[in-house]
């Protein structure tokens, strides 16, 4: 049996999911209302799930239908201890944290997977400063206490969440509230969507040059009925895509005026020279004469020069460099290698010091993603580089096979894989985990039946896969 993949050119028209980051904050501010609002979106995450049913135990009326969330606002919190199932949301927690406060409300916050092993500080030590009581109990977050008002103060290079949180929570306050931020303000786009949100509720936020003064008593007024916009971040990799196609593609549900950060990509590929067709509610990308460019980043989340950076590094190694050529030889027989004079024990040494290396600075990115670190974050990311691997057509001996282009494309092939899971609702560590194992054993078992028979894709030409070891 021999299976050949061919390639085929890229076209289509394609929606992407509502923002995660603006439907959060706009189901809180409804909930905060006096009336109803009906929010019209398009895929419901497990993250949204979350946010919605920790509102209803909060006293929210909340219903959910396939293209639409009506919200009911809460008018008094329920007697007694409220259950807030916030899963593994850590927006839902971040966001609702300060909340639970400033509604005096009795709550404990039920986390699941690795929810429970980031951090919260320092937003927890100023909400214990403001009257909260907050203790750990396991996978449970207890909180009680009745939020003041008063002046907070957080370093710029936290969350965005912890923010967020506390600019959703202070207008409910008696009193007026400050919020500081010290140093450089990190993620502004995130905290910009969150001012929007108090912009179109009719919250005041006085903007001051370190933070923000906030009126207290106030309530929050959304329309009666609004649209979450597209999630750009998602449409990011189909905008590249289209880029690189003479048909091009076209992104659906896509706000022009977005707050949204990775809205940049737009530009970006404007410069780079692909072809713009900016809509109201959409984009339109297809391949036009490209060049490089310059990017400032320094806006933009995604860490995009230094990852650049070691991609070219890397290819540079293992496609230009002696260490890259005597991997390859070492991958394809390494008898060989050794009777032609490659030191081999040598060159496995530093294979795998290159491999720690770049293990240690993706460890070094993630704590400073995540402001926080502990000692089984990274748990299972072998697995995804497995699935990587293997998507790409890469051989675990190595060898010939063995691209940066490769990769890249089984890199890119997973996440697209692992948001198809998130817009099916399958986000749970233990069910998205077990997804993900039952497909590396099925490419496993594909090879190992068929044996270099089966031809794996890959950039440039098709190749024979022999059998893993």
């Amino acid at each position: 049996m021999n299976v050949t993949v061919t390639s085929a050119p890229v076209r289509g028209r394609v929606r992407v999911p509502s923002s995660k980051s603006q439907l959060h904050r706009l189901l809180i501010a409804a909930a905060l209302g006096r009336a109803p609002v009906t929010i019209d979106y398009y895929g419901l995450s497990a993250d949204i799930r979350a946010t919605a049913d920790c509102l209803r135990a909060l006293g929210a009326g909340v219903v959910v239908s396939d293209s639409a969330i009506t919200v009911s606002p809460i008018v008094r919190t329920p007697d007694g201890l409220c259950r807030l199932p916030c899963g593994e949301s850590g927006s839902t927690l971040r966001f609702l944290l300060p909340l639970c406060g400033a509604l005096g409300a009795e709550a404990v916050f039920q986390m699941e997977g690795r929810l429970p092993e980031r951090p919260l500080a320092p937003l927890d030590a100023q909400l214990r400063l403001h009257g909260m009581q907050i203790t750990r109990r396991g996978a449970e977050l207890l909180v009680s206490g009745r939020l003041s008002g008063g002046e907070f103060t957080l370093p710029g290079n936290v969350s965005s969440q912890y923010l967020t949180g506390l600019l959703l929570s202070l207008p409910l306050l008696p009193e007026a509230g400050t919020l500081r931020v010290s140093g450089p303000l990190e993620s502004a786009p995130y905290v910009a969507m969150t001012e929007d949100t108090l912009r179109l509720s009719g919250v005041r936020a006085e903007r001051l040059a370190d933070g923000w003064r906030i009126s207290g008593a106030q309530r929050f007024a959304l329309p009666a009925r609004l649209s979450a916009e597209g999630d750009w971040s998602s449409a990011a990799a189909l905008l590249c895509m289209g880029a690189l196609s003479p048909d091009g593609v076209r992104v659906d549900g896509l706000c022009a005026d977005s707050s949204q950060g990775d809205r940049a990509i737009a530009q970006l590929l404007r410069k780079f020279g692909a072809e713009i067709v900016q809509g109201a509610q959409s984009l339109s990308v297809r391949r036009g004469a490209l060049h490089g460019i310059r990017v400032d980043a320094s806006q933009i989340p995604d860490l995009v020069p230094v990852l650049a950076a070691l991609v070219l590094l890397a290819y540079y190694l293992l496609e230009f460099s002696k260490f890259g050529r005597y991997s390859k030889a070492i991958g394809e027989n390494e008898s060989t290698a050794i009777s032609v004079g490659v030191p081999v024990k040598k060159m496995k040494l530093l294979a795998f010091m290159f491999s720690a290396l770049m293990a240690g600075i993706a460890g070094i990115f993630t704590i400073a993603k995540l402001g926080g670190t502990t000692t089984t974050m990274g748990s299972f990311f072998e697995m995804d580089v497995a699935m990587a691997i293997y998507l790409g057509g890469v051989l675990v001996t190595g060898g010939a096979s063995a691209r940066i282009s490769k990769l890249l494309m089984g890199a890119f092939t997973l996440s697209i894989i692992k948001n198809g899971l998130t817009l099916v609702g399958l986000t749970s560590t233990e069910i998205s985990q077990t997804v993900r194992g039952i497909m590396l054993m099925l490419i496993l078992i594909v090879t190992l039946m068929f044996g270099d028979r089966v031809i794996v894709l890959g950039p440039g030409r098709a190749q024979k896969n022999a059998r893993p070891e």
